[in-house]
C-alpha cells in the first residue's frame, strides 16, 4: 500500500511539474523589460528621424516607427514628449511602462538614457568633435565629393550596361507587391560612375538613415586597418576582462576567444539576442534603454567551444569594437580613429557613428549615413582596398571578410567577417559577390566579376521570409550589366 502511495505521489509531482513548466514558459517574465525598450526604440528613432535625419514627425511615425507595435500614440498626440529646444524625445511612463529619453549630442546623433535620467542630465552625455574636412562636398567632384554634371550621370552607360534593364531593376525594386517592404534608395555605380540613382519621395541624396547592421562591416573595416598596422591580431585573445570579475578560480575560458571567432560570429557565446529575445534583454538594453554596450557584451558565458558554432549575436561585434577601443590611445583617439582614418578620406562626410552615454560606439548597429557614402565605402571593397591612389586597407583583409565563416560550412557558407557571402545554394549570381545587410534592408553589394557597386536603403516593415532579398535585387541588377 505504501509502495502504491508513493507511486501515486510521484505521479502528482511528474505531471504538476511538466505542467508547471509549461505555464511558465507561457509567462513572459521580460514584458517590462519589453515594454521599456519598446518605448526606447521610439524615443531614439524619433528622435534621430527629427534631428539627424532632419524628418517630419509625420513621415517618422509612418516610416521609421512603422514596424513598432505597439506604437505609443500617433503623429497628432500620445504619452510622449518632444522637447525641441534641449532636442530630446520621451516615451512612456504610468500605464505605458517606465519612460525612456534620448537627446541628440553633437557628432553622435540621439544618445538613449538610463531610465530615470531627464534634461539636467544631459550634460554628462558625450559628443565628438568630427574632424572637419576643408572642401564642400557639393564642389567636390564626385566620388571624393557629390558634384556630378547632369550630362555625366549615368555617362558610363555604354554597351556593358543596358539602360531599360536597369530600369526594369530599379521598377522591382520600387514597385513591390508587399506593402512590408519600403524601398528608399537605389544607386548603381560601375566602373566607378554611378549609372543609376533613385529615391522614394520625401528621401534625396543628403537624407541619413540608420544603417542597422550595416554598421558591422564598417566596424569590421577599421578593426581591419588597426590589425593592418599590427595594433591588434586577428588570432589573439581579445585581451581584457571579462564580466563578472572573479578574484579565484583560475584563468577564464572565454580567454580563448579569438578576434577572428566574434568577427565570425561564432564566439560560443550564451546567446542573448536570438531565440526572439532581442529586445528584451541582451544588446536591446544597451541600443533602446540606456545601459552600457561593453558591459554587457563581457557578461556572457562560454557555451561551446569558440569556433564550432554560428550564432548571429550583436554583442560579438560589440566585443570586437570595444577590443579596438582598448588598441587606441585613449578615449579622443578612439573617437577620431574612425573619421581621420576611414571615413573622411573616403569622402563619407554625412556618416555619423553613433554611441551610448558611456562613449562607446555601438558600431553594431547605429550608424547613420546616406546611400552615396555607402557607394564610397563599396567602392573601396571594389577596389580592393585602394582610395584615389592611397591604400586604406589590405587586400589581405578583404580576403578575409570575404572567406566563410568556418561553423557555417555544413549550412551554406553564408557568412564572412562581418559581411554576407553568396550561399552555396545560389547558383544565379556571381560567387565573388559579397554584401552588408542591415535590418529593413540596408544593403552594399559588392560584385567585382562586373566591377559593381549596388546600394539599397529601406524602411522595411518585416524581416524574416517578408524583408526584401539582396541576392534577388543583385540578380536583377545584373540583367543589365555585363561582365567586365
Amino acid at each position: 500500500m505504501k509502495n502504491i502511495i508513493l507511486a501515486s505521489a510521484l505521479i502528482w509531482l511528474v505531471f504538476s511539474c511538466a505542467v508547471y513548466a509549461e505555464q511558465s514558459a507561457e509567462y513572459d517574465y521580460f514584458s517590462a523589460n519589453r515594454q521599456m525598450i519598446r518605448n526606447g526604440v521610439q524615443a531614439v528613432l524619433t528622435c534621430n528621424g527629427l534631428y539627424t535625419s532632419h524628418r517630419t514627425l509625420n513621415q517618422v511615425f509612418d516610416q521609421e516607427l512603422a514596424y513598432v507595435e505597439p506604437l505609443v500614440g500617433n503623429a497628432r498626440r500620445g504619452n510622449y514628449r518632444i522637447d525641441e529646444k534641449n532636442k530630446m524625445v520621451s516615451v512612456g511612463g504610468g500605464r505605458d511602462g517606465i519612460e525612456v529619453s534620448a537627446v541628440f549630442r553633437s557628432g553622435i546623433g540621439c544618445v538613449v538614457m538610463a531610465p530615470g535620467q531627464d534634461v539636467k542630465d544631459i550634460d554628462t552625455l558625450p559628443t565628438i568633435t568630427i574632424p572637419s574636412v576643408a572642401t564642400i562636398s557639393e564642389h567636390l567632384p564626385w566620388p571624393m565629393g557629390d558634384f556630378i554634371k547632369e550630362r555625366e550621370l549615368g555617362s558610363a552607360i555604354s554597351d556593358a550596361v543596358d539602360p531599360v534593364a536597369l530600369q526594369a531593376a530599379s521598377d522591382w525594386a520600387f514597385d513591390r507587391a508587399t506593402v512590408d517592404q519600403d524601398t528608399l534608395s537605389l544607386l548603381v555605380v560601375h566602373k566607378g560612375k554611378i549609372v543609376h540613382e533613385r529615391y522614394a519621395p520625401g528621401i534625396d541624396m543628403h537624407t541619413r538613415t540608420r544603417t542597422w547592421s550595416t554598421a558591422k562591416s564598417i566596424a569590421a573595416t577599421l578593426i581591419g586597418i588597426k590589425v593592418d598596422r599590427g595594433e591588434m591580431e586577428l588570432d589573439s585573445p581579445l585581451g581584457f576582462e571579462w564580466l563578472p570579475k572573479v578574484a579565484e578560480g583560475g584563468s577564464d575560458p572565454r580567454n580563448k576567444i579569438t578576434l577572428r571567432h566574434v568577427l565570425n560570429m561564432s564566439s560560443g557565446l550564451r546567446p542573448v539576442d536570438s531565440f526572439g529575445m532581442e529586445y528584451a534583454t541582451g544588446s536591446g538594453l544597451a541600443y533602446w534603454a540606456g545601459a552600457s554596450s561593453v558591459e554587457g557584451a563581457r557578461s556572457r558565458g562560454l557555451i561551446r567551444e569558440p569556433g564550432t558554432f554560428w550564432d548571429y549575436e550583436n554583442y560579438d561585434t560589440l566585443l570586437a569594437v570595444y577590443a579596438m577601443k582598448l588598441a587606441s590611445l585613449d578615449d579622443l583617439a578612439y573617437h577620431l580613429f574612425p573619421y581621420e582614418e576611414l571615413l573622411n578620406p573616403l569622402g563619407m562626410r554625412n556618416t555619423l557613428l553613433s554611441a551610448d552615454r558611456f562613449g562607446d560606439f555601438i558600431l553594431s548597429s547605429q550608424v547613420y549615413t546616406n546611400a552615396r557614402d555607402l557607394a564610397r565605402f563599396g567602392m573601396l571593397y571594389l577596389q580592393e582596398g585602394v582610395w584615389q591612389g592611397k591604400r586604406l586597407i589590405s587586400k589581405k583583409w578583404i580576403d578575409f571578410v570575404r572567406t566563410p565563416a568556418p561553423a557555417t560550412a555544413k549550412s551554406g557558407n553564408f557568412y564572412g567577417g562581418q559581411w554576407w557571402l553568396v550561399p552555396d545554394d545560389r547558383s544565379d549570381i556571381p560567387k565573388d559577390a559579397y554584401a552588408t545587410s542591415g535590418n529593413r534592408g540596408q544593403y552594399v553589394i559588392v560584385v567585382p566579376s562586373h566591377d559593381l557597386v549596388i546600394v539599397r536603403r529601406g524602411l522595411d516593415y518585416a524581416a524574416g521570409r517578408k524583408a526584401f532579398n539582396r541576392w534577388d535585387l543583385t540578380r536583377e541588377v545584373l540583367k543589365a550589366v555585363a561582365p567586365k
